[in-house]
C-alpha cells in the first residue's frame, strides 16, 4: 500500500516507518523540520513538507494513499500549557482524513491512549465506546476521547477506521516518555518515589511491538476496530521505582499524596493512577503477539540509566 503516516519521526513513527517498509508498504511521511526529513529518508520514506495545521494538504495527501496513519499530536504545546490547542488541531486533522477516505474503504489508524479509559479496574476494548451526550463540547482529555469515537465512527461513512490505544508508557531503547521522566526525578531527588503503597499499575508495551500492532491494524483490522497496544496488562509503579531505585542505588520511598506535586511535578497528575488494560481481544482479532521485552526486564536491561 501506499501509506501515509503523520509523526512518522516521533517515537512510535521511528519504529513503524521502518516496519511498514520491510513489509513492502511505500510510505510517505509527515515532516515539519529538515531534521525530520532526514530521517525519514534515510528510513527509505518519501517526505511530506508541513504540519497538522497544513488541512489541504493532508486531505490531499490521504486522498492520494492506500491508507493513513495518524500518530503525530502537538506534544510541545500540549505540556507547556497548551493541551486544548493541541487537541483542538488533532481533530480538524481527523476530520480532514476522514472526508478524504470517506466511501473508499481505506484504512486509517489513529493512535490514542488508555490512561483514564476505566480508572481501577482493567480496561478492555470494549471501554469508551459509548459517546457521553456532553463529549463533544468537552474540554482537554475528553477532547481526544472524543476524537477517537469520532474515528471509530467513520466505519458508518466507508473508512476501515480503527483506534490504536497506548499505555502510558511505550517503553523501548531511546525512550524519552515517562519511564525516562521518572528515573531523572530518582536520580535529581537521591530517592527513587511512589505515592502511597504504589499498588497502582500502570499497563506497558515495547515501541517495536507497538508499531507491529499499527501495521497490523493498518492491514487488516475490522472497521471500527478499538485496539490495545498492551504486552503488560498491568505493573505496579511500587515495581518499577524498585528497579529504578537499584538502578540508580538509591533508597525507595513512598510519597504522601500531598507531597506528590512537588516530587513528581507535572507528573503527579499522572503516576498516581491504577490504570490496567488487557488486549485479549486485539490479540484474538488479529493475531498480535508481543514479543519484545517487558517493561520491567526492559529496565532491568540499564539503558535507561545510561548518561552521556
Amino acid at each position: 500500500m501506499r501509506v501515509f503516516v503523520t509523526g512518522a519521526s516521533g517515537w512510535i513513527g521511528s519504529a513503524l516507518v521502518p516496519e511498514l517498509v520491510q513489509a513492502g508498504h511505500q510510505v510517505t511521511g509527515l515532516a515539519r523540520s529538515d531534521a525530520s526529513a532526514a530521517a525519514l529518508t534515510a528510513a527509505g520514506a518519501e517526505v511530506c513538507r508541513g504540519t497538522l495545521d497544513d488541512l489541504d494538504l493532508l486531505g490531499s495527501t490521504a486522498a492520494a494513499s492506500d491508507g493513513v496513519v495518524h500518530l503525530a499530536f502537538k506534544h510541545d504545546i500540549a505540556f507547556s500549557g497548551g493541551f486544548q490547542d493541541a487537541a483542538d488541531a488533532d481533530r480538524r486533522a481527523v476530520e480532514t482524513f476522514g472526508d478524504a477516505l470517506a466511501g473508499s474503504g481505506r484504512p486509517f489508524v489513529l493512535a490514542s491512549g488508555l490512561l483514564g479509559l476505566a480508572p481501577g479496574r482493567v480496561a478492555t476494548e470494549r471501554d469508551g465506546l459509548d459517546r457521553e451526550p456532553a463529549e463533544e463540547l468537552g474540554r482537554g482529555p475528553q477532547t481526544r476521547l472524543a476524537t477517537a469515537r469520532l474515528t471509530l465512527s467513520l466505519a458508518s461513512r466507508g473508512v476501515r477506521s480503527s483506534v490504536v490505544r497506548l499505555p502510558p508508557t511505550v517503553h523501548g531503547q531511546g525512550d524519552k516518555g515517562f519511564m525516562a521522566f521518572l528515573v531523572g526525578i530518582a536520580r535529581d531527588k537521591g530517592v527513587s518515589g511512589h505515592i502511597g503503597d504504589g499498588a497502582n499499575r500502570w499497563p506497558a508495551g515495547h515501541v517495536l511491538d507497538a508499531a507491529h500492532l499499527f501495521r497490523l491494524a493498518l492491514e487488516k483490522a475490522p472497521a471500527g476496530s478499538a485496539l490495545h497496544a498492551t504486552a503488560d496488562e498491568g505493573v505496579p509503579i511500587r515495581t518499577v521505582a524498585e528497579v529504578i531505585g537499584r538502578h540508580l542505588d538509591v533508597p525507595v520511598a513512598s510519597v504522601a499524596p500531598g507531597d506528590a506535586a512537588g516530587h513528581f511535578g507535572w507528573m503527579s497528575g499522572f503516576i498516581g493512577s491504577d490504570a490496567p488494560a488487557s488486549s485479549t481481544m486485539t490479540r484474538e482479532l488479529l493475531g498480535w503477539r508481543p514479543t519484545q521485552p517487558g517493561l520491567v526486564d526492559d529496565l532491568d536491561k540499564g539503558h535507561y540509566f545510561q548518561t552521556a
